[in-house]
């Protein structure tokens, strides 16, 4: 039992020392600064380096107790002074959270030509998406629009009528009345004679037809290609029963042509109700459009305006020269090859020569046919000889003198364009075109010149 009292000091003595190193470890946490993200300054230029203060740890008073005695036996001795606790190790302060690196903006990291291809994809969309619109609105009303471009190339043709006799004293409602009375005066009576002239030979061209016929069979059955006679028999067999298997299409055709012919009539009505107001009032009419654009690009589009009307007028009226000059010299070329029907067949070529390249291929092979079955081969063959000779002139001498640089389009242009125009709208398409198209050549090389001279120069730095 005399052991007990030893032991029970002992441990009290080591109960009283780990409280001390505990109170020594709680005040070391209290006077540390709390640790997080400082905000550190750099030296300021010029300035001296300052040092940055540590706090010094409080020193931790510690009591004394009497020391434990050793186990064993003999007297306990006198508690002494214990000795002062050793310095705990402080554990580092945890440092501040790196920030995550910012991710690049998504605009930057897509390359610079695919930036590009996407910008101009989505222009060109809604490029593509407002012209099918528009061909779409003008599809629904095909036949307003045809009446009007109609409309609008007559008026390119007569306008200058109208200034001269404006330019001589006449009032500018008589001298409208007068040129609008006597140009379409005048296209009725060119009408009017073909169909004359074809209703009143059209016996006589059928009998010469027949015996062109009967004369091509011999010269087919005397020709190198060994044609025999069963052959041209089965030929005719079968056109024979193409005819006869296509009645209903004719048929239909014809009850079609009469829908034809009324819409026709309309649109005879409705271009010649547009060229007298666009005669007497396509200044103010032209006013009200420009009114209609935004007032940013109205100085551009005014400018543009003239040049474009320019450009039409130009067109127009060098192609009825051209027109004329080949039927002029293509009839005169028939009637010494005499070849029946001359003049109306003159008349056909001044028509068709305002679709462009079609209309000379289309005119020139129905001169060479009708010369085929009334004639002979050798005089087919010499009308083609004319043909082929007047429009080469025309292509290489009158267009580029006529027509000039104004109106001058690329041959690739002018077949896409009236094969683009003859799918949209049939022939009215294939006539319109080649002029749409010119002028809007025309437009777009002024409105880019426009935009040059509008743009400030760079001020180089």
């Amino acid at each position: 039992m005399s052991r007990l009292p030893q032991w029970l000091g002992g441990l009290g003595s080591g109960l009283v020392r780990l409280g001390e190193r505990l109170e020594a470890r709680k005040a070391t946490a209290e006077a540390r600064p709390p640790a997080g993200p400082t905000s550190v300054t750099g030296p300021t230029p010029g300035a001296a380096p300052t040092s940055v203060a540590t706090p010094t740890p409080v020193p931790t008073p510690v009591s004394t107790s009497a020391a434990a005695p050793p186990s064993g036996t003999g007297p306990v001795p006198a508690a002494g002074p214990v000795p002062a606790a050793e310095p705990v190790a402080t554990l580092p302060a945890p440092a501040a959270q790196a920030a995550p690196a910012a991710r690049p903006d998504p605009v930057a990291a897509v390359p610079w030509g695919v930036r590009v291809a996407a910008e101009v994809g989505w222009r060109l969309l809604v490029l593509a998406g407002t012209l099918w619109v528009l061909m779409r609105v003008i599809s629904a009303v095909r036949l307003v629009v045809l009446a009007f471009v109609a409309g609008l190339l007559i008026t390119a043709l007569l306008q200058p009528t109208v200034a001269l006799l404006k330019r001589r004293g006449v009032p500018r409602g008589l001298a409208t009345a007068l040129t609008f009375l006597s140009g379409f005066v005048v296209m009725g009576l060119v009408g009017w004679f073909v169909v004359w002239q074809v209703t009143e030979n059209l016996d006589d061209l059928s009998k010469q037809v027949q015996h062109g016929i009967t004369e091509l069979k011999r010269w087919l059955l005397n020709s190198p290609f060994h044609v025999t006679q069963g052959q041209i028999n089965n030929i005719a067999d079968k056109l024979s029963e193409a005819i006869g298997t296509s009645t209903k299409d004719i048929t239909s055709a014809g009850i079609e042509g009469v829908q034809v012919i009324i819409e026709v009539l309309t649109g005879i009505l409705l271009a010649m109700f547009s060229t007298l107001f666009l005669l007497y009032d396509g200044p103010r009419i032209w006013q009200w459009l420009l009114k209609l654009v935004p007032e940013a690009a109205r100085e551009g589009v005014a400018g543009a305006g003239p040049r474009a009307w320019a450009t039409l007028t130009a067109y127009v009226r060098g192609t009825v020269i051209v027109a004329l000059i080949d039927a002029i010299f293509i009839g005169i070329g028939l009637y010494f090859l005499k070849v029946p029907m001359y003049v109306p067949l003159a008349v056909f070529i001044f028509l068709f020569a305002f679709i462009p390249l079609v209309g000379a291929v289309v005119s020139g092979a129905l001169a060479v046919v009708v010369a085929l079955v009334t004639r002979d081969v050798f005089t087919a063959a010499m009308v083609l000889v004319v043909v082929l000779a007047v429009q080469q002139i025309e292509g290489h001498v009158l267009q580029p003198f006529i027509l000039g640089r104004a109106v001058r389009v690329h041959p690739l242009a002018v077949v896409l364009a009236v094969a683009a125009g003859s799918m949209t709208a049939g022939i009215g398409g294939a006539v319109v075109a080649v002029p749409l198209v010119a002028v809007t050549n025309t437009v777009v090389g002024y409105l880019r010149a426009y935009a040059k001279e509008e743009t400030p120069p760079k001020v180089s730095s």
